[in-house]
């Protein structure tokens, strides 16, 4: 878990990102236990409630489900529909807007490719 929140962004947007972002780089597995709302409220102090909405939303989604007396736990496609979910997300962040200014200035389909494919500067500084 992270030690600090971002006061600019709901807290329970961030325990949820937290939460899929340990599925994502595979911290956490599938059928592995998650931390508890009360976890998350005593490591964070912050009410309870607060985070079982994250989890909650997680839940909605089928990346967490209910043992019950247990915890929550992974689902064994979590991982999957994560990826999926942010692939999606990042094209329409990323890469329609790409996709936008290139026809603004002209470059056409496959000099955009070439420029993805140029190598950065290596940083002398």
């Amino acid at each position: 878990m992270k030690n600090t929140l971002d006061e600019n962004k709901p807290i329970f947007l961030q325990i949820k990102e937290q939460i899929e972002d340990s599925i994502i780089n595979g911290t956490l597995k599938p059928e592995e236990r998650v931390p508890s709302t009360n976890e998350f409220a005593a490591y964070y102090q912050i009410n309870p409630a607060t985070a079982a909405k994250g989890i909650n939303e997680l839940v909605a989604e089928s990346i967490l489900y209910k043992r019950r007396g247990v915890g929550m736990f992974v689902t064994k496609d979590a991982q999957i529909i994560l990826i999926e979910k942010r692939k999606e997300t990042f094209y329409k962040n990323f890469i329609l807007p790409l996709k936008s200014e290139a026809k603004k200035l002209k470059i056409s389909p496959d000099q955009l490719i070439e420029l993805m494919k140029r190598e950065e500067p290596d940083d002398e500084n």
